[in-house]
């Protein structure tokens, strides 16, 4: 099944707003913001297999973006959370992210998550793709910016 980035970006599953400020408790607040909108039923199971994930694999911070994955059953589909933190949120290599973007995807959808992955990668190694996404005004405003650039 071919996957669009376009098609797995909404705006109920933006925080522009992230209060953690630390990496468990960000993960923490973006699924729970999945789990809201109907994408994950078992937020703490979800959470305990990211932090295992998390502490065996650190996901890495570059240019303020950082993209924690895990691979799940736990979700029927590719699911992406998105969170904003102006202070940003210090993850495995000890640099902070302003930019995270949680995606979650079934084990059998391994290829499909590499090119999402990919093309969310390529979108936001561009300084001013980032710049607008950080000034985004609404949800509604930064899924926008992400879907006119992809």
């Amino acid at each position: 099944m071919p996957v669009a980035l376009t098609d797995l970006l909404d705006e109920r599953q933006v925080a522009l707003g992230l209060r953690a400020t630390e990496k468990s408790a960000a993960l923490r607040e973006i699924s729970q913001l999945l789990s809201a909108h109907g994408k994950i039923d078992d937020v703490a199971g979800f959470l305990q297999e990211l932090n295992i994930r998390e502490q065996a694999r650190p996901s890495i911070v570059e240019n303020g973006v950082v993209f924690p994955h895990l691979r799940t059953d736990l979700v029927d589909e590719i699911v992406i959370g998105i969170a904003r933190s102006k202070p940003g949120v210090p993850f495995g290599n000890g640099e902070t992210a302003n930019l995270i973007f949680l995606i979650g995807v079934p084990q059998r959808f391994a290829s499909e998550y590499l090119i999402v992955v990919g093309a969310l990668a390529r979108l936001l190694r561009e300084e001013s793709i980032r710049q607008e996404l950080l000034r985004a005004k609404s949800p509604a405003q930064f899924v926008q910016v992400l879907q006119k650039a992809a």
